[in-house]
């Protein structure tokens, strides 16, 4: 079996993208590191594919996207974040939608892009050891968003500390009865940012010494309707929470609208606090914890800048920095309602059924 640009980088002890800029004789390649992969490739018999000098170089002046859904905010964020950077350079953007099991294993059946771009982003897609290997195996830079990939550039956020920093907030406001509305955690293909947050969210309620319960959490799958039903499944628990985590600022805008609905308000019977910091959510008052989406598809898209330039050496790392932005949405907990005590609806007029609240 002829080796492969894989192989070599083991042999050598570096990355694929120095291997690709070492045999094509391009700077920022120390000549020991120049030399060490010059033998490897000698003793492997390796030789460069002429699609692959053809894409390292330049010449299709097209950047991939591969991404799970492209009907979410999240992404349709970041893809706007990578097309800036890229328009600027001349650069064109391909999109592939790997939106259910069957696309996805499709697609790295046949490998669609080969030939077809210079280089790859991949946003918060999981994938297995082989679809690691097969991405790096297309011999353009590949940077990845979330999850990593050995050899390739990388940006992510800590989502283990931003979750925490929510669940701290509450915990410092007096609650103790705070439930979380989580994301796509069935989903059969292991995405872990919704994961992470949960396990943030049992830590720290661990470390505050509050008993976790299993009924305060209710899944929301990152939409508005989901957030809402998993909001009235919390409130309808004996002994609902007094505040509610929620792992997007989307399910978070549901959270509300059933609040709404029921005639109740955060904070004063419910605090709620989202994560994503939506372009929505200062309009409605949320709490959240903020996080740079755009920012980092343009972080992902500079990094293949410097890939298809030779400008760095390396692959990078870069973990952008969340923060809390406290608004409206979160408040000491309630003196007024006792802990046991079942929420009901406001007493007021009956709401118009013709009206409806919406949150998009």
């Amino acid at each position: 079996m002829a080796a492969s640009i894989i192989d070599v980088a083991r042999r050598a002890e570096v990355s694929t993208a120095t291997v690709s800029r070492a045999l094509r004789g391009l700077p920022n390649v120390s000549e020991a590191t120049r030399e060490r992969v010059l033998r490897a490739a000698e003793e492997l018999q390796y030789a460069v594919s002429p699609h692959a000098s053809s894409l390292a170089s330049g010449r299709t002046g097209t950047v991939g996207v591969i991404l799970p859904f492209v009907n979410r905010w999240f992404y349709s964020q970041v893809v706007a974040g990578i097309d800036s950077v890229l328009r600027a350079h001349d650069l064109d953007l391909l999109l592939y939608n790997l939106g259910d099991e069957r696309v996805h294993e499709r697609f790295f059946s046949r490998m669609p892009l080969r030939r077809r771009v210079d280089a790859l982003i991949v946003l918060n897609l999981p994938l297995s050891a082989a679809e690691c290997e097969a991405l790096v195996s297309m011999e353009v830079p590949v940077a990845v968003l979330g999850t990593r990939i050995p050899g390739c550039w990388h940006v992510s956020i800590d989502n283990a500390e931003g979750a925490s920093t929510a669940v701290r907030h509450l915990i410092n406001l007096g609650h103790r009865r705070i439930g979380m509305i989580t994301g796509a955690l069935g989903d059969p293909r292991g995405f872990t940012t919704p994961i992470v947050r949960q396990h943030a969210y049992r830590t720290v309620l661990s470390e505050a010494d509050i008993p976790y319960d299993p009924d305060l959490e209710a899944p929301g799958n990152f939409g508005i309707d989901e957030g809402a039903s998993a909001m009235a499944k919390l409130l309808s628990l004996p002994d609902p929470p007094t505040a509610v985590f929620a792992e997007s600022d989307q399910m978070a805008f549901g959270a509300l609208r059933t609040l709404n609905r029921m005639g109740l308000r955060a904070p004063d019977d419910v605090s709620v606090v989202g994560f994503d910091n939506h372009e929505t959510a200062e309009l409605l008052g949320l709490t959240t914890v903020a996080q740079p989406v755009a920012h980092q598809g343009e972080l992902l898209a500079r990094q293949i800048l410097d890939a298809l330039s030779g400008a760095c050496e390396e692959p990078t790392q870069v973990v952008v920095p969340t923060r809390l932005v406290v608004r409206s949405t979160t408040g000491a907990a309630s003196a007024a309602r006792p802990r046991h005590q079942h929420l009901s609806p406001r007493p007021g007029p009956e709401p118009d059924q013709n009206s409806r609240t919406t949150a998009r």
